[in-house]
């Protein structure tokens, strides 16, 4: 678990110093570093995504795990929290800002993706920290930008972190070794599909917000799928 409570720091400090920057910023350069983030979290999606070495995986569980996230809603839920912390927490002395539109959006760039995956896997199970340590150098630098734009929303997805990917670090110590490598590859892929959603988003691309947050089931679908379709393939 160091790894995510350094994870966490980076985050913490990286978007503390963004607010801190924020004044200084004019709202247009604001506007523009947020355009130029959802460019480079396309590329990181794209990137996740052209892994997948079985694209049928991938439509399959992006399709059964938006349908469930849909059902329980968790895009609300995440809203939620973030309504709660803003309201309840803060006492609404960010009322007006951006803070549950960071909120959400940090938490989904923060926690979703290969390198999340893929580190908290070999943190879990070989206690390998690299990964996570060069994701957080990288998320250090992006929550400076998304503190700059979006003010201390950024910062409480610390707590989305600690939750997500702690959990996932410690569940991957518990059944990773299970795990093949191509499930992990499929997961990074399906994460990387979920972060092309939210660039659309930064980008303002569409005319209704996509609930990426109840695309994450997906993630996990692939445990699932990759050893049942290697079950029905050696039947037939």
């Amino acid at each position: 678990m160091i790894a995510v409570f350094v994870n966490m720091a980076t985050v913490l400090v990286g978007s503390l110093l963004g607010i801190l920057l924020k004044n200084r910023l004019k709202a247009s350069l604001q506007e523009a570093v947020m355009k130029v983030l959802g460019l480079c979290t396309v590329v990181i999606g794209v990137s996740s995504a052209i892994q997948t070495q079985d694209l049928l995986c991938m439509i399959v569980c992006m399709v059964l795990g938006t349908l469930f996230g849909e059902l329980i809603r968790i895009d609300d839920g995440v809203e939620h929290a973030g309504d709660f912390i803003k309201e309840k927490v803060l006492r609404g002395k960010f009322a007006g800002s951006r803070f549950t539109e960071g909120f959400v959006s940090a938490c989904i760039l923060f926690c979703i993706g290969s390198m999340t995956v893929v580190g908290s896997l070999q943190a879990g199970i070989r206690h390998d920290y690299s990964i996570i340590f060069a994701k957080s150098a990288l998320d250090f630098v992006s929550s400076m930008a998304f503190g700059a734009a979006m003010g201390f929303g950024v910062t409480c997805s610390v707590l989305f972190i600690l939750v997500f990917q702690g959990g996932l670090t410690l569940l991957a110590g518990l059944v990773g070794p299970a795990l093949s490598s191509a499930v992990v590859t499929e997961m990074s892929a399906v994460g990387g599909a979920i972060l092309i959603g939210m660039a659309f988003n930064m980008l303002s691309l569409g005319t209704e917000r996509i609930k990426v947050a109840n695309m994450l089931p997906a993630i996990f679908l692939p445990i699932a799928y990759m050893p049942l379709s290697a079950w029905i393939s050696a039947l037939f």
